[in-house]
């Protein structure tokens, strides 16, 4: 189905050619994420990996040690990520759920900008799906579980 195709994480790792016309780069290898607004529907299709006390993580790029990383995170029932400072920029896009930290409930839609030198920990009652996009690794401040 056509639906369920959109909802497939897509990685190209060969690149692929473009029409001919001679003013166009060619195409590179890139991940795309289709339907993300419908994520809680296809959210299985997804290799998650236990991340931290009730969280699972899909690495879209890097280690979350080093230099720049991008992931998904998904929050079961009660969920949690502890304290932990950025050392960097982190976005976070809401996608499904909602989220609480000591500043706010961010529910599906939010887009999230957490400054270098802030820190908090987040909380999931009813569970969510996010986008997290860091500019450099966290430090956690409380022991992870």
């Amino acid at each position: 189905m056509a639906s369920q195709r959109a909802a497939l994480l897509l990685r190209s790792p060969f690149p692929v050619a473009l029409p001919s016309e001679s003013n166009q780069a060619p195409a590179y290898p890139r991940i795309e994420l289709h339907n993300l607004a419908n994520i809680a529907q296809w959210q299985d299709n997804i290799s998650w990996e236990p991340f931290i006390d009730g969280v699972e993580i899909h690495r879209l790029y890097g280690d979350g040690l080093t230099g720049p990383s991008a992931s998904l995170l998904r929050f079961r029932k009660a969920g949690k990520v502890t304290l932990h400072r950025h050392t960097g920029y982190e976005h976070i896009i809401v996608l499904a759920g909602s989220q609480r930290d000591q500043n706010s409930v961010a529910e599906a839609g939010t887009l999230i900008v957490n400054p270098p030198g802030t820190a908090h920990s987040v909380i999931s009652e009813a569970g969510c799906i996010v986008l997290a996009i860091y500019e450099k690794p966290v430090e956690f401040v409380a022991a992870v579980s």
